[in-house]
């Protein structure tokens, strides 16, 4: 099939006019990526001799008018495509919204029962008293009949004005189901003003023909979020590692039985390249405002909009809590501050990302991520009164700027923007990473492209040379990689896409689809680890090796050790590192100490100096069936102040990095064993100060 792309300027407007020609078109294929999707329509229309206006109705509002692609056009020119909301007409309601506006019908119905039933009751209370006055100035009552009308006045006013108040409290709770279910309705985006997206093209044509059309667009308010299992069943075994997507739209439009890509792109991400100029020195007074730059942050993280609850530790670069710092969800007033030990727990609510700051730290802006969030602050060097700054920088030369559209594949293919637009020079075809012939690409099928991607001007020149001066068509296809559930992994330039070969359905209610992506058995090597001056728990750790090969995303893992769940961790695979460690959890099977041994804790005084004399016992004991390798760490201060000394260091038999100050053991330890290890050091400082030992 032979695709032809065009670029337009796209013209809208609010409110579409009754279309001439409606057309119906339907969705075949979504990729899905970590933020929106783009969508796949196909539609047959009959194409008259001339020029003829069509409208694609009932698609999403949310859809990216400058994302639209039309193909399939089999020589027809498009002369026109207009994108706009249209407010006559409503999108076709999820079976979930139908179910919710049913349930309040139902309870309205109720409502103007239990109304009708208080008028009734007031009625015929107003009756009673109208007619309580049972004689008149010439006729006096008899007594015995008074009492027998006070005590039916009595017992029947009271009656009514119960049955009015419990007819008043039905109503109340009718009222609070009603809200809830507008809560729910309002976490779904619905309202009585439900809008559709319209798409209007206007064609032209020499002959009357037959088009299978393609549309492509992207929409908001889509995208998925890797969510992994760790299974460690025994440390003699592999980790088993199952790699999940959580899919969710709500974009107004389900997307039944689709062919579904995840990936792994991020087209919403801001590609401009930074501009980088001289940076000239000067005083500036110390009562001013001035704050020194600090450079746009890397977040691997993307907000994930399922996460309701939050907990965390903020610490500082060392690893020490930082208690009394601020926790605030950005945009919003709802924040906490850390306790002594640096946690902190926050509901997650209306907002997309985290703010974090400490007095003389510098603040962290962190996207809301995981149900657990762990901050380590950096001193800020601006609130010094006199430094001295030693900058060291690395270059990452990146040709490509920014991130380039996929498009589907055509045998005869010219880039706009290359050359002049007359030009007839072909671009290079690069086949799987190999530079090919035109000829070479029009032999593949169709079937087996998988992705294509262009490159153009410079981004072209700078990774191919002067043959890619007329642009670069880059054409991914399946060659064989695939998961273990038989779904294809492409790569592109900056992506990797999951085609997943079972058809999906993605309902429009803004809840959690689960895709199975992948399972792996990995090799690994399982090392306890504990440092008892922050955390006296031995955690089980996991290291594997190759992980970049996985194509994994940073998300959070449920871990499961030994057939129970185990709690949560976070996975980074953009780590700089070799292997990939990851915590398994607490094992109370091994148990560790940490104790000032009294015998050597003094203070003594010389001079203008106190002199502080600290020693301590770790011990490690393993009550497993097995034995279990350790990794212990601890801390022997370093001093910054030149009146401030750490001597008489005893080590302990560890591996001693003295310019951080880090004691390191690593020991095996069998079955019903203990071990025991000793550190101490003295600090002097003047005695009139006070230090944080």
């Amino acid at each position: 099939m032979k695709y032809l792309f065009f670029l337009f300027v796209f013209s809208s407007s609010f409110i579409f006019a009754n279309p001439t020609n409606p057309t119906k078109s339907s969705v075949k294929a979504v990729t899905v990526f970590v933020d929106g999707a783009q969508v796949t329509r196909h539609s047959k229309i009959n194409l008259p001799q001339g020029t003829t206006e069509f409208s694609f109705t009932k698609l999403s509002p949310h859809i990216q008018e400058n994302s639209i692609q039309i193909s399939g056009l089999n020589g027809a020119s498009i002369l026109s495509i207009n994108y706009a909301i249209n407010h006559i007409n409503k999108l076709d309601k999820t079976d979930a919204v139908t179910k919710f506006q049913n349930e309040m019908d139902a309870i309205n119905d109720s409502i103007r029962k239990e109304q009708d039933l208080m008028e009734g009751y007031e009625q015929e209370i107003k009756i009673i008293e109208e007619n309580r006055r049972l004689g008149n100035d010439n006729q006096v009552v008899d007594l015995e009949k008074l009492k027998k009308f006070a005590a039916y006045y009595r017992k029947r006013i009271t009656e009514l004005k119960g049955l009015m108040h419990q007819s008043l409290k039905k109503n109340n709770d009718y009222k609070k189901q009603i809200q809830d279910i507008k809560n729910q309705l309002a976490e779904l985006n619905v309202d009585d003003k439900i809008q559709t997206g319209e798409i209007k093209v206007k064609l032209s044509s020499n002959t009357t023909k037959q088009l299978n059309l393609i549309i492509k667009y992207n929409v908001s308010k889509s995208g998925w979020f890797p969510v992994y299992d760790l299974k460690a069943k025994d440390i003699n075994k592999p980790l088993e590692l199952n790699y999940k997507a959580h899919v969710y739209q709500n974009t107004g439009v389900s997307w039944d039985n689709i062919k579904l890509t995840l990936s792994t792109n991020d087209p919403n991400t801001n590609n401009l390249k930074p501009n980088i100029d001289t940076k000239y020195l000067n005083f500036v007074s110390r009562y001013s405002n001035y704050k020194s730059e600090n450079a746009t942050k890397r977040y691997d993280f993307k907000h994930n909009p399922f996460v309701k609850h939050i907990t965390g530790v903020i610490t500082d670069a060392s690893g020490l809590p930082l208690p009394g710092a601020n926790i605030l969800i950005k945009g919003t007033t709802i924040g906490t501050t850390s306790d002594f030990d640096g946690n902190f727990s926050l509901d997650a609510k209306g907002g997309e990302a985290l703010e974090v700051s400490y007095l003389g730290y510098s603040s962290e802006t962190i996207p809301i991520h995981s149900s657990v969030i762990n901050v380590s602050l950096q001193e800020d060097v601006s609130q010094l009164d006199e430094v001295v700054v030693v900058g060291y920088g690395t270059s990452n030369y990146n040709t490509i700027s920014g991130s380039v559209a996929g498009i589907s594949s055509s045998s005869n293919i010219k880039i706009r923007g290359v050359g002049s637009i007359k030009s007839k020079g072909e671009p290079l075809y690069v086949i799987d990473g190999t530079p090919s012939s035109a000829g070479d690409f029009k032999k593949i099928d169709p079937d087996m492209i998988v992705h294509v991607d262009v490159l153009k001007n410079s981004d072209a020149t700078n990774i191919y040379g002067s043959r890619a001066s007329n642009g670069v068509i880059i054409i991914t296809t399946k060659k064989g990689s695939y998961t273990s559930n038989g779904d294809i992994i492409s790569e592109g330039i900056t992506n990797t896409n999951f085609e997943i070969q079972k058809l999906a359905t993605i309902a429009s209610d803004g809840d959690i689809t689960v895709i199975a992506i992948d399972n792996f058995e990995l090799p690994a090597s399982f090392t306890y680890f504990t440092a008892p001056v922050i955390n006296e728990n031995v955690f089980l750790t996991a290291k594997i090796g190759d992980w970049q090969k996985l194509n994994l995303l940073p998300g959070e893992a449920n871990i499961y050790f030994e057939d129970s769940y185990s709690g949560v961790t976070a996975i980074n695979p953009y780590a700089n590192t070799d292997s990939l460690t990851v915590s398994l959890g607490i094992d109370p099977n091994v148990i560790v100490t940490r104790k000032s041994v009294n015998d050597f804790k003094k203070t003594n005084f010389i001079g203008n100096n106190r002199i502080v004399e600290k020693s301590y016992k770790i011990e490690i004991k393993n009550n497993k069936t097995s034995p279990v390798d350790v990794v212990i760490v601890d801390r022997i201060p370093v001093s910054q102040n030149k009146d401030i000394k750490v001597d008489d260091i005893d080590s302990g038999n560890s591996d001693y990095n003295s310019k951080k100050g880090i004691l390191k053991w690593k020991t095996k330890i069998n079955s019903g064993n203990s071990n025991t290890y000793k550190f101490g050091y003295t600090v002097k400082y003047p005695k009139f100060r006070k230090i944080n030992l």
